[in-house]
């Protein structure tokens, strides 16, 4: 009797053994299963919205933001919105793969922040300018060239048909056959660099460029008035726009198309 209850223990924790063992095995396919899901729903990139204004603020902005937002959820990116003035370090900007400038103006970075834009850049990261990003800025150099060309002037806000001037970048499907739109359309300074790509221009002939602001004034810019651009600058990628002004813009799904194939560009460097 004594060696069969010997004999019955020794199974009963065999079989506690076993069954730890199995529950542990179990536990650890979980923890892979997990893990291995995790890393296969990561987002496509991150982005940094900034929407500091040191000047004129769009009535715009709030939609953007919002826009911006679902729009990562639907490409399956991840936006967040700059806040903290003070957090504008490399090692917060380390995590992300495009700063995006939303209707910015004025002088919004300090000497130090602006050094940490530029090695941004030069680590072969990426910018977006959404319209007022081209009335950020004006003193700093680096700055005028990452985005191409800066504002000077506009007129009333008017209809008027764009162009596409270069259909092999994408997102630009909305805007073929003459689209009627109706902005602030921006007159441009001069080239800050020779190398912007141009992908949307506006018709001068189908409105009236001109206006009138006392000590400025402005007549367009001729035969070739571009809206969109993007170039390779510094080691990075930067896409402007200069749509956006508007509302609406931000409900707009050819707009909405335009600017994320200009995101993932300047984050990705793909088309």
């Amino acid at each position: 009797m004594g060696n069969n209850y010997f004999h019955f223990l020794s199974s009963s924790k065999q079989y506690t053994i076993m069954k730890s063992i199995k529950r542990l095995a179990c536990l650890l396919l979980i923890n892979v299963f997990v893990f291995n899901l995790a890393i296969a729903q990561q987002k496509q990139f991150k982005a940094l919205i900034v929407t500091t204004t040191n000047g004129w603020h769009h009535e715009s902005l709030h939609y953007g933001v919002v826009a911006l937002e679902e729009m990562a959820r639907k490409n399956f990116f991840d936006a967040v919105l700059f806040q903290d003035p003070n957090s504008f370090t490399d090692s917060f900007l380390k995590q992300f793969q495009v700063v995006i400038f939303l209707n910015t103006t004025g002088d919004i970075l300090n000497e130090q922040q602006q050094k940490v834009m530029e090695r941004f850049i030069q680590s072969g990261k990426g910018f977006v300018g959404i319209h007022s990003a081209s009335d950020t800025e004006y003193d700093w150099d680096w700055y005028t060239k990452l985005v191409g060309r800066m504002f000077y002037i506009h007129p009333t806000i008017q209809t008027a048909k764009l162009q596409v001037t270069d259909s092999t970048f994408p997102g630009l499907q909305g805007f073929e056959h003459g689209k009627l739109w109706t902005e602030e359309w921006y007159q441009f300074s001069e080239e800050k660099v020779k190398d912007l790509h141009y992908i949307l221009c506006v018709d001068e002939k189908t409105y009236s460029p001109k206006a009138d602001w006392g000590t400025k004034k402005g007549n367009g810019m001729g035969g070739f008035h571009p809206i969109s651009w993007y170039h390779n600058y510094d080691g990075g990628r930067s896409f402007y726009t200069a749509l956006g002004h508007m509302p609406t813009d931000f409900s707009n799904e050819a707009f909405l198309d335009h600017l994320f194939a200009g995101i993932f560009w300047a984050a990705t460097g793909k088309k």
